[in-house]
């Protein structure tokens, strides 16, 4: 009997639904698992271990960002090296701790080291579907695709935030908001390990027909050399790069600081985790729609324009007063994040080669988390010094700041159109 005739793989939406629909859903529970502690972690800090310096409450996210980071960066290498399913089953495997930890910690650290893991985790399952759905999906539908990868996440980190807030209300800080957590990661781990499939097949048939933009963006790029190129050589990765640092670092510094200025107007934990979610929500369904218009219009001013309305949305939270303007501010916050956060992505998958592309969205990545630590750091040092809504008000300014370098540096990425196909 002659083996069976290999079967080339397709790149397109269409061509590979099933499996890129399975990897959104992938993809919420890993929003999910950072959701769970949106709400709860920041008042947990005060009401249960007794920090009373905005420094030393935020260390969780200085935790979470930098080990984030430095995995981005070792996932999209890995991943083009040893294939992409197994560092995705590793990052699920990183997930089961936390909300253990998070449940039963006795110290502040033990919160940290569960923030730890969950940058682990992050990092690896977050970096691997967003490189798996660009494999599938080929040149011309990237922002498409990122559009649907970020929204099912964050629209799941809202979910989490409501969830676990309504939860917190209910039956305490302690144990019972946490137990999302432990659904998320054994569902997480499961369908990883058993229904996902390999997507480096794609890749090499993407490689086959790839069109270079110049020579140094060729196929044969060491790791070395494409750290460089997303970070300062190569002028749309190192705007993209910076871009997404600044974006997760007004981020950080939102996750860690919203929750205690909406406590402090006298808010429950309940309306504080529906207010939470606000930002997240409005960023998750309005990537449904910037993704796919930056596929159409381009990506330079979608992100710029996404910079400036973020800046706008936190000036209204720190200077407003009240749930209706802090929800109007949130919801500008998200609307300007769902602008820039896809179409940053995919503005790295335009210019990388196919080849290196993994260790190129693992290095614009690295740079965009480490924006968490640095957001958290900032954040608290100011809030110490001068208040909570100066800090918020500072945050913004960098924000806004971010927006004109891309305006300033970053060409237009988007590939010229196809005639047909998805």
């Amino acid at each position: 009997m002659r083996p069976a005739a290999r079967v080339t793989p397709r790149l397109g939406l269409r061509e590979n639904l099933p499996q890129f629909t399975l990897l959104v859903a992938v993809n919420a529970l890993v929003g999910g698992m950072v959701g769970q502690e949106r709400t709860v972690v920041p008042l947990l800090a005060e009401a249960e271990f007794g920090l009373g310096s905005y420094s030393a409450m935020l260390t969780f996210i200085v935790a979470f960002g930098l080990t984030k980071a430095v995995v981005n960066y070792f996932a999209g290498t890995l991943a083009d090296r040893f294939g992409r399913k197994p560092v995705l089953v590793a990052g699920w495997l990183a997930a089961i701790p936390v909300p253990l930890l998070l449940m039963w910690a006795p110290t502040w650290e033990w919160v940290v080291i569960a923030n730890v893991m969950l940058g682990l985790n992050q990092g690896l399952t977050w970096s691997l579907t967003v490189v798996m759905k660009i494999d599938l999906v080929g040149p011309h539908r990237r922002g498409l695709a990122m559009g649907l990868n970020e929204a099912a996440g964050y629209g799941a980190v809202a979910l989490a935030a409501w969830v676990t807030g309504a939860a917190a209300t209910e039956f305490g800080l302690r144990p019972a908001p946490f137990l999302l957590g432990v659904a998320v990661a054994a569902l997480g781990l499961g369908l990883s390990a058993v229904v996902v499939r390999e997507t480096a097949g794609h890749v090499a048939e993407e490689n086959r027909t790839h069109v270079r933009r110049d020579a140094s963006l060729d196929a044969d790029v060491p790791a070395g050399r494409v750290f460089a190129l997303a970070t300062w050589r190569e002028p749309a990765l190192s705007s993209a790069s910076q871009a997404g640092l600044v974006n997760n670092l007004n981020e950080g510094a939102a996750w860690g600081l919203f929750p205690v200025l909406f406590a402090a107007g006298g808010l429950s934990t309940g309306r504080i985790g529906l207010l939470i979610a606000v930002a997240p929500a409005v960023w998750a369904v309005g990537q449904l729609i910037t993704g796919a218009v930056s596929d159409r219009i381009g990506r330079k001013w979608l992100i710029a324009a996404g910079q400036w309305t973020e800046a706008a949305g936190l000036i209204a939270v720190a200077l407003g007063d009240g749930v209706a303007v802090w929800a109007a501010g949130s919801a500008l916050f998200g609307a300007g994040t769902a602008l820039a956060y896809p179409t940053l992505l995919a503005a790295v998958g335009d210019v990388a080669h196919p080849a290196w592309r993994g260790t190129a969205v693992g290095v614009y990545r690295f740079w965009r988390d480490i924006g968490f630590a640095v957001g958290a750091v900032l954040a608290g040092v100011l809030a110490d010094a001068f208040g909570v809504a100066t800090a918020i008000v500072v945050v913004a300014a960098v924000t806004a700041a971010s927006g004109l370098d891309v305006a300033g540096r970053m060409y237009e990425t988007r590939p010229p159109r196809a005639s047909s196909g998805a």
